[in-house]
């Protein structure tokens, strides 16, 4: 099995490379920093059950999408064949919209965007004449929901979940190429740190406190069980970040009245100069449905939210189509790695928990 990853340098790119070494895949490594690829290289080719010429690296720029074409030829000249393409390049951002450069949302949407869309454009024939493989992109849980200082960064996860849901339509021919949208919560990596700020050429350059989020190794694994039992889109986040998701998904009213009262917070403590993650802004969220939940005209309404996680994975179990929207972080509960050689199914799942 062959599986190109992108953004495969850092992050949860990284970490997927070094878990897929040990299930003994073929890699194809790309990113823009050919020095940080050789280092993911060797460090599969020591942890994992892969020989040299089962890794490639393959820099590649998803902003130049005039070498997506060459760098798709490549990797089929070496290995012959792409069964799984995980898009996982891109770039955050943490701005106010009236401080932000235009450039800043070109670059978030030619980035995070259309070099996804361009790379999956050259790597789909391939697999329509195979009639197999499948595409996994890593997007975001906020390609679901907004937050301030966000907003190129949301736009541009917003348009790859529509355009990877669209894509999965004109594919139902195709049953073997399966589409699969992962909407990761805050995971730790230097994803804030090289966020871009009002200017192109401006970052964050810091990652402050990452203790709250979810450990990138926990994230990929079940990133790979989602992989293996072919789920069409998955949210793995820890709470409180996952009960925000819902309520974005079906009490988006209630959900948009929360963000203005702490976006109000969380654009005042970034006016001077306190950068605070988004987790951070989700968590006061998640306080405020908390707080708010004693008064009367809430109380029904809390009771409705815990109501409805509880039953709508239950019905999409009926259903047996493996379309779950949540996977919470409950350590232990899976004990065998899923085989992608043998796209085994994983026995247990909890409706909307994995």
């Amino acid at each position: 099995m062959v599986v190109w990853v992108t953004g495969a340098s850092s992050g949860i790119g990284e970490e997927l490379a070094y878990q897929l070494s040990k299930l003994g895949v073929s890699l194809v490594l790309s990113a823009r920093r050919v020095h940080e690829l050789e280092r993911v290289k060797r460090r599969c080719l020591e942890n994992g059950n892969l020989k040299e010429k089962d890794v490639l690296v393959l820099p590649l720029d998803l902003t130049d999408t005039g070498s997506h074409e060459a760098a798709t030829e490549a990797v089929l000249q070496e290995f012959g064949r792409i069964d799984i393409l995980v898009n996982n390049g891109g770039i955050s951002q943490r701005s106010l919209c009236v401080d932000t450069s235009l450039d800043v949302y070109r670059k978030l949407i030619e980035l995070n965007y259309l070099g996804t869309v361009s790379l999956t454009k050259c790597v789909l024939p391939h697999m329509i004449e195979r009639k197999q493989g499948k595409i996994v992109t890593v997007n975001s849980i906020l390609g679901i929901i907004s937050a301030p200082l966000s907003t190129g960064y949301c736009a541009s996860k917003h348009a790859l979940r529509g355009f990877f849901n669209g894509l999965r339509t004109e594919l139902a021919a195709y049953p073997g190429i399966i589409v699969s949208n992962i909407c990761p919560g805050p995971v730790q990596s230097n994803i804030v740190e090289n966020s871009l700020a009002g200017e192109v050429t401006k970052t964050i350059a810091n990652n402050g406190d990452q203790s709250h989020k979810m450990t990138t190794s926990r994230c990929v694994r079940l990133m790979l069980i989602s992989m293996a039992n072919d789920l069409k889109e998955v949210w793995i986040s820890q709470q409180p970040f996952l009960l925000v998701t819902y309520l974005w998904q079906y009490m988006p009213t209630w959900a948009w009245w929360i963000t203005s009262k702490m976006g109000k917070k969380r654009i005042e403590n970034f006016k001077s100069g306190v950068v605070r993650p988004i987790s951070k802004f989700l968590t006061n969220m998640y306080q405020s449905c908390r707080k708010v939940q004693n008064f009367p005209v809430f109380k029904k309404l809390s009771g409705w939210v815990q109501w409805l996680m509880s039953i709508i994975p239950a019905l999409w179990e009926a259903k047996a189509d493996h379309l779950r929207p949540g996977v919470q972080d409950q350590p232990g509960q899976h004990s065998k790695t899923p085989s992608l050689l043998k796209i085994q199914k994983v026995a247990g799942h909890g409706g909307a928990r994995l």
